[in-house]
């Protein structure tokens, strides 16, 4: 199989620097003669030292068992590595007749590098006759690319969807809509659920998601930061999990894991709901504006501000959104009932403040 698990690949390498090439998409331009290939890029090293010094405080201050620590230690691996900054990054396309050797460019035609942080984000244009061979060479399990790493010195694997311009895409949250995070519940539960305790799916929806068909395609747009890409990827697409694979688009934070105010910040992580707002009509408007011509349904769930965000997609690409599920959570259905007008409503035991179902 082409596909490999989204969340191994890239901590399956020796090399000190490392890649992760973020599972993204691919669209046609507009006369259908180009793909359009988006790539996000992360280059680091890691800091065992690091993380064993935030495991060893969070251990001590919130009194974790051992199988707690540990899933803490690795959920926070990727809060603790080094962005490695200024490094151009060269890949090749796996099993490419061509062997041709790419690189993201600039606005002046030369190799992007990475930023402060380790990151670069960029589009590759190849002719569909290209794509075309790619595919032919690979064997793909429904039409996506894999490459990896080529430059010296680095090493990782990524993966892209090619969609084409015409069907259907659902677009979903993450937390309290597949996975049971509990943000209604408050911080200090939310960040006991997202660090270190096993996750656990919400009933009944990977099986609601693949009711939709083979052809669909997926996006996961949630407020939960880039450096939980590796767990969370791992838990939804695993097989006890069961959800069909898709890109994941994730908040951008740059947080420091060493200093003193590491809770305050894990609280921030977690619960800036303004911030998330922004990023999701942002990241949602994006993909939209790629596929004009596809339908789109929006699921989420009411205990953030999913319903706001999808009113306004609504209103802002009316002729695109085929419909809007809402995971109740919060019992908006009878206490906000305008939240979800024009909504199909999915109902969920009511979360409450301060408290947890796993307890």
């Amino acid at each position: 199989m082409i596909f490999m698990s989204f969340a191994l690949f890239f901590y399956q390498f020796d090399t000190e620097e490392r890649i992760i090439f973020y599972p993204s998409y691919g669209y046609l331009d507009e006369e259908g003669t180009e793909w359009v290939i988006r790539f996000r890029i992360y280059v680091y090293e890691y800091r065992p030292r690091s993380q064993r010094t935030v495991t060893r405080f969070f251990k001590s201050f919130r009194d974790l068992n051992q199988h707690q620590a540990e899933l803490f230690s690795s959920r926070i691996k990727d809060f603790v590595v080094d962005s490695e900054s200024r490094e151009v990054v060269l890949f090749r396309f796996d099993h490419d007749p061509e062997r041709e050797v790419f690189t993201l460019l600039n606005n002046d035609g030369e190799p992007k590098k990475t930023d402060l942080n380790g990151m670069m984000e960029g589009e590759l244009r190849l002719p569909v006759r290209r794509v075309n061979q790619l595919l032919q060479s690979q064997k793909p399990d429904d039409s996506w690319l894999s490459f990896r790493a080529v430059s010296a010195g680095h090493s990782g694997y990524g993966m892209v969807k090619l969609v084409p311009p015409h069907g259907l895409s659902i677009i979903s949250d993450i937390d309290d809509t597949v996975k049971i995070t509990e943000l209604p519940a408050g911080s200090s539960i939310v960040i006991r659920n997202t660090f270190y305790k096993e996750y656990t799916a919400a009933p009944g929806m990977a099986e609601f998601y693949h009711e939709f068909g083979e052809d669909t395609m997926f996006h996961y747009v949630t407020g939960s930061p880039w450096q939980l890409y590796r767990p969370l990827s791992e838990f939804l697409f695993s097989d006890e999990a069961g959800f069909p694979k898709g890109t994941l688009h994730m908040k951008s934070v740059t947080k420091n894991f060493l200093s003193v105010n590491t809770w305050r910040d894990l609280r921030e992580l977690v619960m800036n709901e303004d911030v998330t707002f922004d990023q999701k009509i942002r990241q949602i408007s994006q993909i939209m504006e790629h596929f004009p011509e596809r339908e789109f349904i929006l699921i989420g769930d009411s205990g953030e501000a999913d319903p706001e965000v999808f009113s306004e997609i609504r209103r802002m690409f009316p002729r695109q959104i085929k419909e809007i599920y809402i995971r109740d959570v919060v019992n908006a259905r009878e206490e906000e009932p305008e939240r979800l007008s024009g909504m199909n409503i999915i109902p969920a035991p009511t979360i409450l403040p301060g408290v947890s179902q796993f307890d």
